[in-house]
């Protein structure tokens, strides 16, 4: 399997690119990286340096790779955070040129814009286009609640309410929605859950919520999953291996006493997860 992954990239830390290449090639999966910023660190800590690369550049690396002859080869486009407002119009104009290539190419997109704790933290512009522009012309999305909330004018919140709303989104044009941090009112006490719909059924695995705030997690989640996935096309079995990895690497940091994912010391957990997780089929 081949991925072309349009995403930011910090020096120090993992998100982005950064977070998502390794855990990929941890599992045979070769990774074409293309950087949407090139950070010194990730913006949670309140200071970085490095520029935001501009549509053109990134347009650039892109055409540089399609005039290798790889677009044949690509079997997923991976976007996540994007950036400036025109690197919308860049992913979806190379979405469309892969799957000329490769007519069996699929597009999955994290629409990077924040969270129920901290509200939205991209430009303002960047979520209208990702609604409108870039999720239509998606085959996966994996939007947090917050997220899913956003893109379709909901307020998820209940199993039956997300389950809706992942509805909408898919209407929207992506067959496959995974629904990440999902807090449900009536879920058990201290734990954390993601929720995937697509057109064989919905799944939801549940996990314990840890105490600590990953920067990061949900790129390695895309990534897993959407390989996993476009692997086996099989939504249960990509949930639970996803869910496992994710747990133990989140644990593993957490455990750790450092900010940054404990990615190269999880390793072992994206190539052989535990499976210590069930998906429960739910409609």
């Amino acid at each position: 399997m081949k991925i072309l992954s349009i995403q930011s990239a910090v020096a120090h830390g993992h998100v982005g690119n950064s977070a998502a290449v390794f855990p990929l090639q941890r599992i045979g999966v070769e990774v074409i990286p293309v950087h949407t910023v090139n950070f010194s660190n990730h913006t949670g800590y309140g200071a970085w340096r490095g520029p935001v690369m501009s549509a053109a550049d990134v347009r650039d690396v892109i055409t540089g790779v399609e005039e290798r002859g790889v677009f044949p080869q690509i079997d997923v486009v991976l976007s996540g955070y994007q950036g400036g407002a025109g690197i919308a119009d860049v992913i979806v104009d190379a979405v469309r040129r892969v799957k000329a290539a490769n007519p069996s190419a699929v597009y999955a997109c994290d629409p990077v814009m924040g969270n129920a704790r901290s509200g939205c933290f991209v430009a303002p512009e960047i979520p209208e286009l990702l609604r409108d522009r870039v999720v239509p012309a998606a085959d996966i999305i994996t939007p947090n609640q917050f997220e899913l909330g956003y893109l379709t004018s909901t307020e998820p919140s209940t199993l039956e309410s997300t389950l809706a709303s992942a509805d909408l989104a898919r209407a929207m044009g992506p067959a496959t929605v995974l629904v990440t941090s999902v807090e449900r009112p009536d879920r058990e006490e201290g734990t954390i859950e993601m929720l995937v719909v697509d057109d064989a059924g919905a799944w939801i695995v549940r996990t314990p919520l840890l105490p600590f705030k990953a920067n990061g997690s949900g790129d390695v989640t895309t990534a897993l999953f959407t390989a996993h996935y476009r692997d086996t096309g099989d939504a249960a079995v990509s949930l639970e291996r996803t869910a496992s990895s994710i747990y133990d690497l989140i644990e593993a940091t957490h455990r750790s006493g450092e900010r940054e994912l404990r990615i190269v010391e999880a390793q072992d957990t994206f190539a052989d997860p535990r499976m210590q997780f069930t998906a429960e089929r739910v409609r």
